[in-house]
């Protein structure tokens, strides 16, 4: 998916971060926040009495929303202009980016397809090319140089077409990209013609989660998709209805098969794949977003059996009840392989004979270890006729690979404790790619021989900083009830432990999504403004497989927050930090992590960013894909549930009268995931109750989805912005240093 070598110059960085230790804090200026509409709303949940006074910003279109949303922007706007730190910021944070970067190549026919990014391009472009090009640079000499299937820049001038994913035909021939609008979440489909460039007529509409999949004769795709919400409705539309399609290519979306709707489910989701064979489509199908819960229900359709185009097709149910996670690895000499938690929290890989898939239990392949495997889509790939297990020990990669039988083969050598990803393909292909990263080296593309069992780099970036100046470490500290709980430090060289160093704590906790080590250009800003980063790897996440996930879900969530804030305590009673140099940030789950930390424990930070936070968690389920979460969260309308929402429900334990720390509360306009109203009332209801001096802010970003917007001009001025309001908060001050050097880094791994 990238690709290209970065010059091995050095580079003359002429100013460069620092921060003044000990400076005096900043006088906060007094805001007259714009005033929000307040309504007389009481609702009664199972005899308590809730009151609702913002309601009214749940009409997004309304005259009163908008105009106090406009008036919050103008504010926040202003606040963040007149930061002395934010252009030097974001000049840094411009040059930090600029590094050629590359992603894992995949392949169809023959042909690998890869993404690279030429530094500033606000999408990365795919290329594609022969197998002699990405084989080795003696083959690569010879080979037609690869060429531009789509750059999805030209998409729009303004850069408000966002390409979400890419599938390729079986034969290399078409290419399906799947097109969002400012980073929405709906998903268009288009078909291209490789050798032309040309685009077909059929376009997919109204996806969103889940990429479709080519047919084996590559005459048509299977997909999962949504019903047209009304015009006006894409914000607020209950995920609800979606179903899979065969599209036959040159017809009209109009005539497309429907092959799975299961009647009396308006809110399952189904996941489309296809057996190498192409005789079996695999549907995964999950209550709300598949995985959402962690548990799956799986069917089966043999293709081969539709003789007549016009008859229902006869799905086969494989696993149902919704009573663990099941996740399609491959498949091979006639079975068909998944990763399942079925009486293995940590997961364990199954194989089922699809003429004979009722057999159970289904037999275990790879048993349950003491490591967790990631339950997501690549964890287990099927390649060169192995099985590629990706786990985690302590919240970083190991990888090894088991032949069909189980037999352990080799564990694959990494270059160190940070994360592996990739190692796709299908069961014929001998070789395939990965990547590596950690949270100060850039994300290095390796090509893995299987036979020999050998990495060879295949393509490395070159970034402009020395990544010999800083340091990772991994600590562990006790959580509130003594449980043993990883944490990831970065920092530059050299860090004194006296309390005074800003510290940036970073967490999710929810879904059973684990946090892994990943290289962003943001944060080395960070670090060279001589900030510490830590990001805990708190229960609620799958760092430790289901079971870790499940100590900190529904009625335990509060396990999260508990978790969360020891860490911050732990960091200050190590001397990392202290309260006013201390900031938390989380995002989507996340912002609820930190809103609700924020309401329990005002006096432990410096400084919060919640981004994209579900943070009413009396009203999160009636609003777009809200009503998938209730897994994760419980049910406010279940009276067992109830009471611990309403207990740490960011929007319901703000107090008027509380000093808070200066907080930035992020949305995106065209959010359809976790709707704008949770930041927008949160905002209203800090605002009205914050009685100190430091600024509750309201950051809406335009033109931007879930977590952010698409482009790279959009992330450096959004971590421009956060960085500045961190550093003028927590008293750090960026300054001009003598004119120094700093090699441009290899990113050299040991």
């Amino acid at each position: 998916m990238r690709r290209q070598r970065g010059p091995s110059a050095v580079l003359c960085i002429v100013a460069i971060l620092s921060i003044t230790r000990g400076a005096a804090a900043p006088e906060a200026r007094a805001l007259d926040y714009p005033p929000a509409v307040r309504g007389t709303t009481v609702d009664d949940y199972h005899g308590t009495l809730v009151p609702d006074p913002y309601r009214g910003m749940e009409d997004l279109d309304s005259a009163a929303t908008r105009a106090w949303v406009a008036a919050e922007s103008q504010l926040t706007d202003g606040y963040l202009a007149a930061l002395p730190q934010r252009a030097q910021l974001r000049s840094r944070l411009a040059k930090l980016y600029d590094f050629e970067r590359f992603g894992v190549p995949f392949q169809a026919h023959g042909l690998y397809f890869y993404l690279r990014n030429a530094g500033l391009q606000n999408q990365s472009v795919l290329y594609v090319a022969g197998a002699a090009a990405v084989a080795g640079a003696a083959a690569a000499a010879g080979a037609r140089r690869p060429r531009v299937a789509l750059d999805p820049n030209a998409l729009s001038k303004d850069g408000s077409l966002g390409v979400t994913g890419y599938v390729a035909s079986h034969d290399g021939r078409l290419l399906a990209y799947g097109v969002s609008v400012s980073g929405s979440d709906w998903t268009d489909w288009h078909l291209r013609e490789l050798a032309s460039g040309r685009d077909l007529p059929d376009v997919i509409r109204y996806a969103k989660y889940y990429a479709p999949v080519f047919s084996h004769d590559d005459r048509g795709l299977y997909y999962s998709a949504f019903p047209a919400p009304a015009p006006g409705s894409e914000l607020t539309a209950p995920d609800l209805g979606d179903a899979v399609y065969y599209h036959a290519l040159g017809t009209t979306t109009a005539a497309d098969r429907k092959l799975i709707e299961l009647a009396g489910h308006p809110d399952w989701q189904y996941e489309p794949h296809l057996s190498d064979d192409g005789r079996w489509l695999v549907v995964s199908a999950g209550e709300g977003e598949v995985g959402d819960k962690g548990l799956e229900n799986v069917y089966l359709v043999d293709l081969a059996a539709d003789a007549d185009i016009g008859a229902v097709m006869p799905v086969t149910p494989v696993f149902e009840g919704f009573r663990a996670a099941y996740i399609y690895a491959g498949s091979d000499a006639g079975r068909l392989y998944f990763l399942t938690t079925l009486g293995a929290p940590n997961g364990k890989v199954i194989a089922i004979d699809p003429l004979r898939p009722l057999v159970d239990p289904a037999p275990t392949i790879v048993a349950e270890g003491s490591d967790a495997i990631d339950l997501t889509q690549t964890s287990v790939t099927l390649v060169d006729h192995q099985l590629i297990v990706r786990s985690m020990h302590d919240a970083h990669s190991r990888v090894v690979s088991y032949g069909l039988d189980g037999a352990p083969r080799r564990e694959i050598a990494l270059p160190g404790t940070g994360t592996a990803t990739g190692f796709e393909g299908r069961a014929s292909d001998h070789a395939s790619f990965y990547s590596y990263t950690d949270l100060v080296t850039p994300r290095r593309v390796y090509r893995y021989d299987f036979e020999a069992g050998k990495s060879q780099v295949f393509r490395s970036p070159r970034a402009a900083f020395n990544l010999q100046g800083f340091e990772t470490r991994q600590v562990f500290y006790p959580g509130k009830d003594g449980t043993r709980i990883p944490m990831m430090l970065a920092y530059r060289k050299g860090l004194r432990l006296d309390g005074r160093n800003p510290l940036l704590l970073y967490g999710y906790g929810g879904f059973g999504i684990p946090l892994l080590p990943a290289f962003n250009p943001a944060l080395i800003a960070w670090l060279e403004l001589g900030g510490v980063f830590a990001m805990a790897n708190i229960r609620g996440g799958g760092e430790y497989g289901e079971a870790w996930h499940r100590q900190a879900n529904r009625g335990h969530k509060q396990v999260v927050f508990d978790d969360f804030i020891a860490a911050a305590e732990w960091l200050i009673a190590q001397r990392y930090t202290a309260t006013p140099r201390l900031a938390i940030r989380g995002d989507s789950n996340g912002g609820l992590l930190v809103g609700a930390c924020l309401t329990q424990r005002p006096d432990l930070y410096g400084a919060a960013i919640a981004g994209v936070g579900v943070l009413d968690m009396l009203r999160f389920d009636r609003f777009g894909q809200g009503e998938g979460w209730t897994g994760e969260y419980g049910s406010p309308q279940d009276p067992a549930d109830f009471p611990a929402l309403y207990a740490y429900s960011p929007l319901h334990q703000v107090r008027p009268g509380t000093r808070y720390p200066a907080t930035l509360i992020i949305t995106g306009d065209h959010d359809t995931r976790v709707m704008p109203m949770h930041s927008f009332k949160f905002a209203a209801a800090m605002q009205s109750a914050q009685s100190g001096s430091e600024p509750i802010l309201l950051y809406i970003e335009k033109s931007s989805g879930h977590g952010g917007g698409p482009t790279v001009s959009q992330a450096i001025e959004q971590n421009a912005d956060i960085y500045a309001f961190l550093a003028d908060r927590l008293r750090m001050q960026v300054g001009l240093m003598s004119t120094g050097h700093l090699r441009a880094s290899s990113a050299k791994l040991h």
